[in-house]
């Protein structure tokens, strides 16, 4: 296999997961080091990220792995609470300053770019205490936060996520309840956080797109978490459009607003008014657009950042018993087919990339495609000889390849857990490594 020149390669860690040093240097808590402090249920052996892998400390570890395995890319997030201990900038910590200098003037030393998401589930705690993402003034923060990183880091940084994965952080954390602030209202409050982030990834592309752009000529986007679907009965129309369903619900909900125009897609529309009716609500359980606002929305994007890890069946389910809900709302059923092999919820189905990318090229306006997060897991701990993995990712490189028409001008940026050893996913910790090391996956 041969890939386009420029195509790059990388991975991927997000700060909570891999820093620790959650109170070190003048840091402000976030919603996770409340949470997990909490204990309880909701955290897997009543674990926390305070130490996680240590890379607060042990960042020269981690670069000497990026090294090794030849990355181009290297993609991590900032700590909002490790900036801006209170959320704003009204305080600010120049030792977290000082710490993602460091490593953002290593990675360029070593000829690797930096990709950085603002934002990957870790709300500083005083904002949460104001209302969090259920409050517009969450909004304000967020660009303001925003500008300040552009401000000090984008002379460097020239590839930026705003939000990460914000279907996944609002379905954990506003319906499901595993994701702080851990106090579920399924069907309503997780529709505000969805209308909020957007606002707020809109305010920061603006921002970057009218202060910073002509100076700094880089790229903003946000980064969206997606699965492929297929119909369980191809030939079932009703299974035909619980596929379009499901994908209007898990990607277009973020990506027809801000990559086609303005506005959240038809079918999520239908189905909420029906289902909002049905229950008997006065008014929709979900917030709308104005007409000024999805103006602003549409076109903010400079590249599509797609985070694919498995596909689905699906078949249509209906909500007989009007369940309050996001994904109800949906009356969708996913399932696997039985033949996929599996490890946790990971299912083996390296198709289904190229079917997803082709979906995003021809309803996105064909926009330049990063694949910013893409894995396999392996167990706890993941071996050395973690073959399953192997085999997954040589599946995936073979219909990345196949279908590199698609993927002209976008690189593959993978989450390898033998990088930056493992850290905290989901709902728990994996175990703590005090050595890196790189297993057979390294090489494929």
């Amino acid at each position: 296999m041969a890939f386009p020149v420029g195509f790059g390669w990388g991975a991927t860690t997000a700060a909570y997961q891999v820093e620790g040093g959650w109170d070190a240097d003048g840091k402000g808590p976030s919603v996770w080091d409340t949470f997990s402090h909490q204990g309880g249920e909701r955290v897997f052996k009543n674990q926390t990220g305070d130490v996680a892998c240590g890379s607060y400390t042990l960042w020269e570890e981690d670069l000497k792995c990026i090294k090794q395995l030849g990355l181009t890319h290297y993609r991590f997030s900032l700590s909002w609470s490790r900036l801006l201990p209170d959320g704003a900038t009204g305080f600010i910590n120049q030792k977290g300053i000082d710490y993602y200098n460091k490593i953002i003037d290593n990675l360029l030393a070593n000829r690797v770019t930096p990709i950085v998401a603002l934002y990957h589930f870790d709300l500083p705690q005083a904002l949460e205490d104001r209302g969090g993402w259920l409050a517009e003034a969450t909004i304000e923060s967020f660009d303001e936060y925003a500008r300040f990183c552009f401000s000090t880091f984008g002379d460097r940084v020239k590839q930026w996520i705003t939000i990460n994965e914000p279907k996944m952080f609002v379905l954990m954390a506003y319906e499901v309840g595993t994701f702080p602030p851990g106090v579920p209202h399924p069907g309503t409050s997780g529709y505000q956080a969805v209308h909020n982030l957007i606002k707020a990834h809109v305010r920061a592309w603006r921002s970057y797109d009218s202060l910073f752009r002509k100076e700094q000529k880089g790229m903003v986007s946000l980064a969206l978490f997606a699965g492929w679907v297929e119909p369980a009965d191809p030939n079932s129309v009703s299974d035909q459009e619980a596929a379009e369903r499901a994908l209007a619900f898990h990607l277009d909900f973020f990506a027809k607003p801000i990559f086609v125009d303005g506005d959240y897609p038809e079918v999520v529309k239908s189905q909420v008014a029906s289902m909002s009716q049905k229950q008997g609500y006065p008014s929709l359980r979900r917030p709308q657009f104005t007409e000024e606002e999805k103006r602003m929305i549409k076109g903010t994007d400079d590249f599509f950042a797609v985070q694919y890890y498995s596909s689905r069946l699906v078949k249509h389910q209906e909500n007989h018993k009007g369940e309050l809900g996001i994904l109800q709302d949906a009356e969708i059923e996913t399932f696997p087919d039985p033949s996929w092999i599996s490890l946790d919820w990971v299912y083996v189905v390296p198709w289904g990339i190229r079917e997803l990318l082709k979906y995003i090229k021809d309803t996105c306006n064909n926009p330049v495609i990063y694949i910013t997060e893409n894995g396999f897991p392996q167990g706890d701990p993941a071996p050395l000889d973690d073959t399953q993995r192997w085999v997954y990712f040589r599946q995936t490189f073979q219909e990345l390849f196949k279908g590199h028409m698609v993927l002209s001008g976008a690189f593959l940026d993978l989450w390898v857990s033998s990088l930056l050893k493992d850290g905290l996913a989901r709902t728990h910790l994996s175990e703590q490594l005090s050595e890196p090391y790189q297993n057979k996956s390294a090489f494929a």
